[in-house]
């Protein structure tokens, strides 16, 4: 029995078959199927049994699966520690909002290849809820979304919200928002199905809102009148100085923004609980920088 056969057999367990572990760990299938063979052989047991859905653990397997994944963390812990920050290597998987993405990303990533300088960052920029998907099917090790995620295997940190406001175009006379068009963000999003229910709470009717999964393009869309929208107040600054917006006041403001850092625990990643850890201080500082605004 060798770590490579426990490690294998953690991956089927989790995912629940045998080829999504192979691609999770870059193998064949039969390299997989071999490994558990081999495992079951060495221990003389079944780890798992052949269902509709996949596979399932025996209850040999849960028992195997508890004392794997102390194996599994001891071997983290035991890397964390002795390995320096600077000869870390590998590849994070990270996905981004956007909201993120035009703030304080560039400062993250600045200081993140700081810290790690041969580690691969592969970067995905989304909605918040395909960002979700990704990271509970595996394909993404950190994301920073609109959370928290309510899931028990996953860890969040929270960010300083964004403060949304209400912006237009100078030349725009009429703010009446039960009739102006009103750009917004995703229609799969939190703060859009906020936006619609609280339009439609406080006027009688309400003109067209045009969701948006971009938000420069939201900015856009506001600077060229073809409506008004409520838009993350820091990011609306340079648009302000430069003349091609102005901030209005209809008595009330959607919810701020809420962003997390999120990951698993199931396994947990060292390098994405550091890394969000790190984004956490680059937010704090991104906040305070911009408070004023």
């Amino acid at each position: 029995m060798n770590f490579d056969q426990l490690k294998t057999f953690l991956w089927v367990a989790r995912l629940g078959g045998v080829r999504r572990a192979a691609r999770e760990m870059n193998l064949s299938q039969p390299a997989i199927s071999s490994r558990i063979s081999a495992l079951e052989d060495h221990l003389g047991v079944r780890l798992f049994d052949r269902q509709k859905n996949g596979l399932v653990l025996t209850k040999e397997g849960i028992l195997l699966r508890s004392h794997a994944e102390q194996i599994e963390r001891s071997v983290s812990q035991i890397k964390a520690e002795l390995t320096p920050s600077e000869e870390v290597k590998g590849t994070l998987r990270i996905g981004v909002a956007e909201t993120i993405a035009q703030s304080w990303l560039s400062e993250f990533l600045s200081a993140l290849r700081k810290r790690y300088p041969k580690l691969v960052v592969e970067l995905s920029v989304d909605v918040s809820i395909h960002l979700r998907d990704q990271l509970l099917s595996h394909n993404m090790d950190l994301v920073f979304l609109m959370g928290p995620l309510s899931e028990g295997n996953v860890e969040n940190i929270m960010f300083p919200p964004f403060r949304l406001g209400w912006f237009c175009q100078p030349s725009m006379d009429s703010h009446d928002l039960g009739s102006v068009p009103i750009i917004s963000f995703s229609r799969l999003s939190r703060p859009y199905q906020e936006l619609i229910s609280e339009l439609m709470q406080r006027y009688q009717e309400i003109g067209q809102v045009f969701p948006s999964t971009s938000l420069s393009t939201s900015f856009e869309m506001v600077a060229s009148g073809i409506g008004v929208g409520a838009l993350p107040v820091q990011l609306a600054k340079r648009y302000v100085e430069s003349n091609r917006l102005k901030a209005f006041d209809p008595g009330w403001a959607p919810e701020d923004l809420v962003f997390t850092a999120s990951y698993l625990n199931d396994p947990k990643d060292h390098i994405a609980s550091e890394a969000a850890s790190l984004a956490l201080s680059v937010a704090n500082e991104y906040d305070q920088r911009t408070a004023d605004i």
